[in-house]
């Protein structure tokens, strides 16, 4: 079912020559330049887009948690999927999350993940692409975490794509992923 409402997004959006969009609507506007990405990788050190972004684009997933949530900690593993399909496309993957890059380098490291996992301790980004779920308050373990959301940025950083479900247990998949990014290369193929 949620295949069958993506592709009906997907459909959607190539008759009215935007790139699609699945369940609600979060972080900047398609067609937008995306915040400067500014996060910290698993060895500790402090990434840039400029420094690892692809030819063609990047693929960021705005996970909740790899240590505590186990929707995102299935998403993380199924994205694994995604890694040599977007990099043969010319994109790279990344997930960002609040949690620490300790955390992140061992849920990699015993998941066996090969993409970027980036941390974003003080919800810097996360705020930045205002998608903070403001369902936690301060005092709250979760306070800080993003509404889970994937977007797709080209080579300069614009909003090519994003998607995104309604609550966090339900996350686009990664044949969704796949055929935005295809999607988005078919229109500037035009």
């Amino acid at each position: 079912m949620i295949i069958g409402r993506l592709t009906a997004f997907l459909a959607a959006a190539l008759l009215f020559g935007t790139t699609a969009q699945a369940g609600i609507d979060i972080g900047p506007a398609i067609g937008t330049a995306a915040p400067l990405l500014k996060a910290t990788d698993t060895a500790g050190r402090t990434v840039e887009l400029k420094d690892i972004v692809g030819r063609s684009g990047m693929v960021i997933a705005f996970v909740r948690s790899a240590d505590w949530c186990p929707f995102c900690q299935k998403q993380l593993i199924d994205l694994q999927q995604a890694q040599g399909p977007l990099a043969e496309r010319g994109y790279t993957l990344a997930a960002l999350s609040y949690d620490s890059p300790m955390t992140l380098a061992e849920f990699a490291r015993k998941r066996e993940i090969g993409y970027m996992l980036l941390s974003d301790q003080k919800s810097e980004m996360i705020d930045a692409y205002g998608i903070r779920d403001p369902q936690y308050p301060p005092t709250s373990k979760a306070h800080g975490v993003p509404l889970p959301g994937i977007f797709i940025l080209d080579a300069k950083g614009v909003v090519q794509a994003k998607l995104a479900e309604e609550g966090y247990k339900v996350r686009p998949p990664v044949e969704a992923i796949l055929e935005a990014v295809d999607q988005i290369g078919a229109t500037r193929g035009k």
